[in-house]
C-alpha cells in the first residue's frame, strides 16, 4: 500500500503527552505522586534535530529524573537498545561531551524508561525488558544495564494506572473505538465482495475505512466527554495522524512474530514474504531502525518500492550487522 508523500511528524500519543499538564498527570499516575506545578517539568523530547537524528515519543525532566516514555502498538523486545540511543542523545543535549573531561564529578538526572503498549497481542499488564537480555554472550559482572517497564493499556489491563490518568484512559478508549470501527467496516466489505480487502489491497478503500473510523471514534469520544477539548481543538490533525498511523500499525503488525496472533494469517505483502532473505524479522527490524532514526519518508517509500527496500536493507545490515 502506498502512502501520501508527507513527512510524518507526530502521533496522537505524542501530541497528547507533549502537553505539560497531561504529562504531569501521567507521571503522577505512574509514580503515585501529586505534582501540580507544571514549571517543575521540563520537556526534553527529541525532535530529530541532533546530529544523531533521534526522535522519541516523550521525554522530560522532573525532580532530578529523566523520564523517557514510549508508546508501542507492536511487541518489540528491542526497546532497551532504542532507549539507550535515546537517552545517550538526550544526555548529549543536556551535557556537552567536552564537559565530561572535567576533573570534578558531574551530576546527571537518573533515567527511567516506560513503554505504554496498546497493540493487539495478548500480553500481561506489565512486562519488563532488559538490555542484558539482548547480549549475545551473557556476562557475570554486567557493566551496562537498562531496564524498561512496559504497561499494557488496553481495556481490561492496568486498571489502576488508567483510573489514575484519565488522559491515558481516554487515549486507550479512543484507540479501541477506532479499531472496532475499522474491523466492522472491513468485515462489512468482505461480506459484500468476493475478494477480501486484505487480498486486493485497495488503497483508496482502506484509507476511507480508516479515515471514517477515526472520525466516528472522535465524534463518539466528544459525545461521551472523552478527551473532548483535545478532539475539538485537533480533530483534522488527529484524523490525518490516524490515517497514517493506523495504516503503518497494521503493516508493522503483519511483520510481527505470528505466535502473538496465534497463527492468524495477516496477508503480508508477497514481495516482503518471499523476496527478503532474512524474512519478516529483518524487515521489522529495518522499519524500527528507520523510525528510530527519524527516516519516516524512507519507511513509507520502502513499503511499496522493492528496489528501494533492498537498498535500505543493505544499508541497515552494514550499520547493524545481522547475525
Amino acid at each position: 500500500m502506498q502512502f501520501e508523500n508527507q513527512k510524518y511528524r507526530d502521533t496522537v500519543f505524542r501530541m497528547l503527552f507533549n502537553d505539560k499538564s497531561r504529562l504531569l498527570e501521567l507521571y503522577n499516575a505512574i509514580n503515585g505522586t501529586n505534582y501540580t506545578n507544571m514549571d517543575d517539568l521540563t520537556i526534553t523530547t527529541l525532535e530529530g534535530s541532533t546530529y544523531l537524528n533521534m526522535k522519541n515519543d516523550v521525554s522530560f525532566l522532573i525532580d532530578f529524573e529523566l523520564n523517557m516514555f514510549e508508546h508501542q502498538s507492536t511487541v518489540c523486545p528491542n526497546i532497551p537498545l532504542r532507549d539507550l540511543y535515546y537517552v545517550a542523545s538526550t544526555y548529549i543535549e543536556l551535557i556537552p561531551v567536552k564537559k565530561t573531561y572535567r576533573d570534578s564529578l558531574i551530576k546527571i538526572p537518573a533515567p527511567k524508561f516506560i513503554v505504554f503498549y496498546n497493540g493487539m497481542a495478548d500480553v500481561p499488564d506489565k512486562v519488563t525488558y532488559k538490555l542484558s537480555d539482548m547480549y549475545e554472550k551473557p556476562i557475570k559482572d554486567n557493566s551496562l544495564e537498562l531496564i524498561v517497564a512496559m504497561y499494557n493499556i488496553n481495556a481490561g489491563h492496568s486498571a489502576q494506572l488508567l483510573e489514575a490518568c484519565q488522559t491515558l484512559k481516554g487515549y486507550s478508549i479512543f484507540v479501541s473505538k477506532v479499531r472496532k470501527y475499522i474491523k466492522e467496516a472491513k468485515d462489512a466489505y468482505n461480506l459484500s465482495h468476493e475478494t477480501p480487502l486484505h487480498i486486493i489491497k485497495k488503497e483508496d478503500i482502506e484509507k476511507k475505512i480508516i479515515s471514517d473510523a477515526v472520525s466516528k471514534a472522535i465524534d463518539e469520544c466528544i459525545a461521551e466527554d472523552i478527551l473532548k477539548d483535545f478532539f475539538l481543538a485537533n480533530r483534522q490533525e488527529v484524523i490525518d495522524m490516524g490515517l497514517f498511523g493506523y495504516t503503518v500499525e497494521g503493516h508493522m503488525q503483519e511483520l510481527q512474530d505470528e505466535s502473538f496472533e496465534k497463527g492468524v494469517e495477516k496477508g503480508v505483502e508477497k514481495g516482503i514474504k518471499q523476496g527478503i532473505e532474512k524474512g519478516a524479522d529483518t524487515i521489522s527490524d529495518l522499519y524500527a531502525w528507520l523510525v528510530a532514526a527519524g527516516r519516516n519518508e524512507d519507511m513509507q517509500r520502502a513499503f511499496t518500492d522493492k528496489d528501494f527496500r533492498a537498498k535500505l536493507l543493505t544499508e541497515y545490515k552494514e550499520t547493524s550487522p545481522i547475525q
